[in-house]
């Protein structure tokens, strides 16, 4: 089959800023691909273009199989969108948002009435769906700007950040609904500066920065371009650390790390459980007393660090995305 998004050459400058420098994409249908990137990385721009909000100043893209800029008119019924912040009316009830989104897509008052009723049962908001959306919780207010994204049950799907700001719980609330999405067939290209997010949902995950792809894989194929597994010691005593520095030499896969500050000592190894069983036992035979030890696989944060420079940030506000 197509691809469900494909985008090649991508630039969009905005005066002497370039956003976007020749980004490509390609996106197999029915999967979740991730955008990952630092703050300015382009990540929004992205989605404004594929959603026919912006038009490149260069190259081009087709999403459900129409041009962005010369179909963008019929590619608008075939999508949906959820940007960082919920795009509801405070002042209508959670079925009157819903209804009027239907009546914008051209269902008609019947289908767009019941449209709206079998999304709040499916996001859970049945007993507010009568509510002023100004009472609605932060999560509330996320679900209802998902199920509108859902009105006219798009095959591709946009979702900016769509679980800023959400507590763990409504979280994961989110992530079962896009799971659920995907199973039956949906697209989704979710962009997250969380990178658990990215990792649990997204079958493969491009990393952008400078509005250029500079990494592109599944989540374990990203993990390993930052190494194996590491072994993490906390120690008791500066003598300890020294001590199990020189037990450990023999095991290390590569560059081994001491922290006097907090007396912890990092040896990157391959073998998983069985190194670190070996190392407790050198450990044991050297008489070194050590008050913590875990096995520590790479996690995207690793990957997200080594390959941008820059530490992930749970809230944020892009100048240029």
């Amino acid at each position: 089959m197509p691809p469900a998004i494909e985008a090649e050459g991508l630039v969009k400058k905005y005066g002497d800023v370039t956003a976007l420098d020749g980004l490509n994409l390609s996106v197999p249908q029915g999967t979740v691909f991730g955008l990952l990137g630092p703050n300015g990385a382009g990540k929004t721009t992205t989605v404004r273009i594929l959603t026919t909000l912006l038009k490149p100043d260069g190259g081009h893209a087709r999403v459900a199989g129409f041009d962005v800029v010369r179909d963008a008119g019929r590619l608008r019924s075939h999508i949906g969108a959820s940007g960082q912040y919920a795009a509801v009316d405070d002042h209508l009830t959670g079925a009157e948002n819903l209804e009027m989104v239907g009546r914008l897509y051209h269902l008609g008052v019947k289908r767009s009435r019941a449209r709206a009723r079998e999304l709040l049962e499916r996001f859970d908001l049945t007993d507010a769906g009568d509510r002023p959306v100004h009472g609605y919780s932060g999560g509330m207010r996320r679900r209802l700007d998902l199920a509108g994204a859902l009105v006219a049950d798009p095959p591709v799907l946009f979702l900016d950040e769509p679980t800023t700001g959400l507590d763990p719980r409504a979280r994961v609330g989110l992530w079962e609904v896009i799971a659920e999405l995907v199973a039956a067939g949906t697209t989704v290209l979710l962009t997250t500066q969380y990178l658990e997010e990215a990792d649990r949902l997204a079958s493969r995950i491009a990393v952008v920065d400078h509005g250029r792809m500079i990494a592109l894989g599944t989540p374990d194929e990203l993990k390993a371009q930052v190494g194996g597994d590491r072994i993490e010691l906390s120690l008791t005593s500066a003598a300890d650390l020294m001590a199990a520095e020189r037990a450990l030499a023999p095991l290390a896969a590569g560059e081994v790390r001491t922290d006097l500050a907090v007396l912890r000592l990092t040896v990157p190894v391959a073998g998983g459980v069985a190194a670190l069983t070996t190392a407790l036992g050198h450990l044991a035979a050297e008489r070194v007393a050590v008050r913590d030890a875990g096995l520590r696989r790479p996690a995207l944060d690793d990957v997200f660090l080594a390959l941008t420079g820059q530490q992930t940030r749970e809230t944020h506000k892009e100048t240029v995305r």
